[in-house]
């Protein structure tokens, strides 16, 4: 039986066809996801919204799906506007035949995109090992811009959309526990809920303090591409307003997990800095941990679905895996890590990019923040203090060329209980320098 209506059936068979997008020759590849069918035709991409009903979304009525069609437009194009290009209909004439803005009744609408390579999604990129840091830097910085520009919500987010959040992973892994057989779904609830308690305050000042706002809501780097040679944010959630406005760094943490569960820390440490260069947000570290562990669970119950859906049993037991998987990194995100400060000194065109490597591996997720006091001054240094005392490790990138300014990266480190450790990137280390490192710690020129 169909899980279309007799009216959409016959649309999603007139978008199938060549003819209907005036090509001659050729094929329309489709791709379909739980919500919509996007139909490949020559050079661009037509976006049908399934006719469906989800406890978020209402998909049912050719005008919720026309609504929700130019929501997406308008939305998608603060990320993507030479991407996202016009919604059209789908209408039906007196004598029943189907035709893009014709005479008769609009039955649907799609919205109309630029066609892409699907090998220039992020996520096949990452497959084949093509994402560098320098790309992910761009990012980065983009999504930062895109953050500071958002329309505020202060009637979203906060402590109490974070426990509606919780409260929705804990119904949904529910239904899932027989794939997630083994995976401590309970244990990662009760820590999701004890970390919540201690962060509430923060979280409902960051709401008052315009930190909530009117973002992507699915930052997953299967809705990035390469597109212009740039990286693009595209398919952002508009059909709530409950997902889609959210706290920054819980928007950014989509990414960031997805990248550490990939292992590519380097990765998600490269887009981190980069975000924090524009929108600088030290204080809100702390609650980096809840959201990435968050970030995991929901992953886990969508994949955990997905397995259960699956008649590739192969493919079944692989998503199954990768679910449990999640549910453990979200414990790991949330287990008591103690930051350490990475003081790289010396001189050299290389020093910056060894402040990079090490910052790229330092724990906890998504490694050290990388502060540069040479250029900063103070605001670097108090910067510092701040991320460390969020719980997030700190990366001195500066010359370090005089007993004062080791002094105070000592000072730093002591003042917050940070394991401490002083490199250089090239040449010897200064006698006086001697004290800057740990008494029973080698010797080392570089990371």
């Amino acid at each position: 039986m169909s899980p279309h209506p007799e009216d959409q059936r016959r649309v999603i068979a007139f978008l199938s066809r060549p003819e209907s997008h005036g090509l001659a020759t050729g094929t329309v590849e489709r791709i379909e996801t739980h919500c919509s069918i996007v139909f490949l035709a020559g050079p661009h991409a037509f976006k049908l919204k399934r006719a469906i009903r989800y406890s978020a979304l209402d998909y049912t009525t050719p005008a919720a799906r026309r609504a929700a069609c130019e929501a997406e437009l308008v939305l998608n194009r603060r990320t993507a506007p030479t991407l996202y290009l016009t919604v059209r209909a789908i209408t039906r004439d007196e004598k029943g035949h189907l035709a893009f803005d014709g005479p008769g009744t609009a039955v649907d609408h799609v919205v109309v995109m630029r066609r892409f390579d699907q090998s220039d999604l992020f996520d096949a990129m990452a497959a084949r090992d093509a994402l560098t840091p320098a790309l992910m830097r761009e990012l980065g910085a983009a999504i930062a811009r895109f953050h500071l520009a958002a329309e505020s919500r202060p009637d979203h987010g906060g402590s109490e959309a974070i426990e509606r959040v919780i409260a929705a992973n804990e119904r949904e892994l529910a239904l899932t526990a027989r794939t997630l057989d083994g995976a401590a779904v309970d244990t990662l609830s009760r820590h999701a809920r004890a970390t919540l308690a201690g962060l509430a305050p923060l979280l409902d000042w960051r709401r008052s303090s315009g930190r909530v706002r009117r973002c992507h809501g699915d930052l997953r780097l299967a809705n990035i591409c390469l597109f212009g040679g740039r990286p693009t944010m595209f398919d952002c959630i508009e059909f709530s307003d409950e997902i889609g406005c959210i706290d920054l760094l819980y928007d950014l943490a989509f990414l960031l997990m997805d990248l550490e569960l990939r292992g590519r820390r380097d990765l998600a440490n490269a887009v981190f800095n980069a975000h924090a260069d524009v929108a600088p947000d030290a204080m809100g570290l702390r609650a980096m941990p809840l959201f990435l562990a968050l970030r995991a669970a929901t992953r886990s119950y969508a994949l955990a679905g997905g397995a259960r859906r699956q008649t590739d049993s192969a493919r079944a037991l692989l998503l199954a895996a990768q679910a449990r998987r999640h549910v453990a990194a979200g414990l790991d995100f949330l287990a008591p890590a103690r930051p350490r400060v990475i003081a790289v000194g010396g001189g050299g065109a290389d020093r910056s990019h060894r402040a990079a490597a090490c910052a790229g591996r330092a724990a906890p997720a998504p490694g050290a923040r990388i502060v540069r006091p040479d250029a900063a001054g103070d605001a670097a240094w108090h910067e510092a203090a701040e991320t460390l005392a969020a719980g997030c490790s700190v990366v001195i990138d500066a010359a370090f060329g005089d007993e004062a300014t080791r002094a105070r990266a000592l000072a730093l480190a002591t003042a917050h209980a940070a394991p401490f450790e002083g490199l250089w990137s090239l040449g010897p280390v200064p006698p006086d320098a001697a004290a800057w490192r740990p008494p029973d710690a080698a010797k080392r020129t570089s990371p």
